[in-house]
């Protein structure tokens, strides 16, 4: 899977699970990290946490297992860095006032 395939397919694992106002940032040059932010909505902890566990799911699957996920208990906000991409699952509230994408853009 290149990039472009991946980005798409973690896309698509969000987008199953109902989360709002997904957001694709790519940072190729800003972030010695990652090359791709994708950050998204839940209306709610479970749902923030369900949005995160299919998509550590599904790329296990694919076999492309996360390097690490952070938040998944407490629901608020889950990062899942998966190397090439780096998925923020967030509540509104945590969203609007951390405003990841104002940051990056």
């Amino acid at each position: 899977m290149n990039q472009q395939e991946f980005t798409n397919f973690v896309i698509d694992k969000v987008d199953d699970m109902k989360a709002k106002n997904i957001t694709v940032i790519d940072v190729t040059g800003k972030s010695s990290v990652t090359d791709t932010l994708v950050i998204c909505s839940g209306t709610s902890k479970r749902h923030v946490s369900a949005i995160a566990e299919n998509v550590i799911v599904e790329c296990k699957q694919a076999r492309h297992a996360p390097l690490s996920v952070e938040g998944k208990a407490q629901g608020e906000w889950v990062l899942v860095d998966l190397g090439d991409i780096v998925l923020h699952v967030m509540q509104d509230e945590t969203r609007d006032f951390y405003q990841l994408e104002k940051l990056w853009q």
